[in-house]
């Protein structure tokens, strides 16, 4: 079981604008349809039945059958792939970058949690089907951002020239990767496994939009997963008409522009913002802007001209040339997919609050946004460290010096000062003072020197104890920062810095399957697992 379940903002790791949705408050209703609770699904399911056509159901699920093939894939996947052409189908989506291996752990966490949505979402409304679907930032260019991930501290990165739409990328290089993943994750079966699913991904597809399906599909193609790469001619081809308008009014702009500053006139951070025109244009190691100047349109960086007419007929002939940027992107996934729900980070559903009006505009269904899983996980020889050393699960997540600060408080509760004690034996001293006085005066000086001599055993024995104390906490400091350090690399979240195979080489085949049962997507909250 989960052995805690942490409010967000009890984190300290998210954002006021997340936890005020969570908490939904008020002044945030005018940027979302629906808040995702179970019972508000219904009507989401009525308003997108109602809009989305059945000749979109087809040419989706001919796509998909395209970009499957040659793809060993489950009863469960082909089933969903046939029911989406259903009207009484619907998917819930999430989507990522294409990192290297997966990237962080969160990739999982986002997955598993659109997975067990569907789930939910079926036993409530056993009349309809639900497909979770994973889309593949393909278009995406970021490079930088995807070519590494994290193994034991270190970072594994692929090397290679940049530019243009990451999903065509060739894999060449990718060997090298592997050769040095190898060396680093050491023998055993679940390192074997993991060399094996590298290999079969990386090393055996051409290239990086295949693999990650390929890699996405073994981790998850049992559970029904479907992934759709948005980089289709076919797809695209839907897409035109949103596109024209576009390019011809700047429609995006024009709506999304005031709903992001009324969320800044709010105190929230804009994630952000837009361009007059929000498309991007593909060619061969290429992904530019396209910018309109004077009733002229042209290829940023480049020396691609068109007037207005040239271009809407450009648009019309090869429509896969036409990438929307992260603001258009949300409406192309929506416009091909009869979609309910979007899962994502917390800085995802930022950018999608300022997206509203726009799909408002342009007359298509605002998804229900929900805030995907956040897990932490605890080894149970790290659950005892924590145990020993009297940390709390919401402790973990201060800032290290504010960790420290308050166990070394709790620690130090024995207050190791023997001024009392010097009091009282001085007071007892006196009375010898008195005595000696009395009787024979020449014991006055046995008297002083007894005196000082218990006294300097006192300091003796306070300094001792001193010592022992500061060492005690020195160990118990060491101790605290090292198990941080492990669940909070670099004094991030797990979630956002751990690859997935630490976690395998730990758990084997039983990760995936352990976190779908603990992770519940209505949850609201951060989760421990330890196991």
């Amino acid at each position: 079981m989960p052995s805690d379940c942490i409010p967000f903002r009890d984190t300290n790791y998210f954002s006021s604008l997340i936890c005020d949705y969570l908490d939904q408050k008020a002044e945030l209703q005018p940027f979302y349809n629906r808040f995702p609770k179970l019972e508000n699904f219904k009507a989401q399911i009525d308003e997108k039945q109602q809009s989305f056509s059945q000749e979109h159901r087809k040419v989706l699920v001919r796509s998909l059958q395209n970009q499957y093939k040659g793809i060993t894939i489950s009863d469960a996947t082909k089933e969903n792939m046939e029911s989406l052409q259903q009207s009484s189908t619907f998917t819930i989506t999430t989507g990522h970058q294409l990192n290297l291996f997966t990237g962080p752990l969160y990739f999982l966490y986002k997955i598993i949690s659109t997975i067990n949505l569907t789930r939910v979402l079926k036993e409530k409304y056993p009349e309809h089907d639900f497909v979770p679907v994973y889309w593949m930032a393909t278009e995406d260019h970021d490079f930088d951002e995807i070519n590494y991930f994290n193994l034991f501290g270190k970072k594994i990165q692929w090397n290679r020239e940049d530019g243009g739409a990451v999903g065509v990328f060739d894999t060449q290089g990718l060997d090298k990767v592997f050769e040095v993943f190898s060396s680093e994750i050491g023998m055993g079966n679940h390192a074997e496994q993991l060399k094996s699913l590298f290999e079969n991904a990386y090393i055996k597809h051409t290239n990086l939009a295949e693999a990650t399906r390929y890699l996405a599909n073994e981790l998850f193609g049992a559970h029904g997963l479907m992934i759709i790469d948005g980089d289709d001619r076919e797809l695209k081809r839907l897409f035109v008409p949103f596109v024209e308008k576009e390019l011809t009014e700047q429609v995006s702009y024009t709506n999304v522009l005031p709903k992001a500053n009324a969320l800044e006139e709010l105190g929230y951070k804009v994630q952000v913002n837009p361009r007059e025109i929000n498309l991007f244009y593909l060619a061969e190691g290429v992904r530019e802007r396209i910018i309109e100047q004077e009733g002229s349109y042209f290829v940023n960086e480049t020396e691609i001209r068109w007037s207005k007419s040239e271009l809407i007929k450009h648009l019309h002939e090869v429509p896969e040339r036409f990438s929307p940027n992260v603001m258009m992107r949300p409406l192309y996934q929506e416009v091909i997919l009869p979609n309910l729900c979007y899962i994502g980070g917390g800085g995802e559903l930022a950018y999608w609050f300022e997206l509203k009006d726009y799909f408002k505009a342009v007359k298509v269904p605002f998804p229900m946004l929900l805030l995907r899983n956040s897990v932490l996980i605890q080894t149970q020889k790290q659950a005892d460290k924590i145990e020993k050393l009297n940390i709390s699960d919401t402790e973990l997540f201060l800032k290290q010096h504010e960790l420290i600060n308050r166990k070394v408080r709790q620690i130090s509760n024995i207050d190791i000062d023997f001024d009392p004690q010097r009091k009282h034996l001085q007071e007892q001293f006196k009375e010898m003072y008195e005595l000696a006085k009395q009787t024979d005066v020449t014991f006055l000086n046995a008297v002083k020197a007894q005196e000082a001599k218990q006294l300097k055993g006192l300091d003796m024995l306070e300094k001792r104890l001193l010592k022992a104390q500061r060492r005690k906490l020195s160990d118990h400091v060491k101790r605290l920062t090292a198990i941080q350090n492990e669940l909070f690399p670099n004094q991030s979240l797990q979630e956002r810095t751990t690859n997935f195979s630490e976690m395998y080489l730990e758990y084997g085949e039983d990760l995936i399957p352990t976190l779908i049962e603990y992770l519940d997507p209505f949850k609201g909250e951060f989760i421990v697992i330890k196991k």
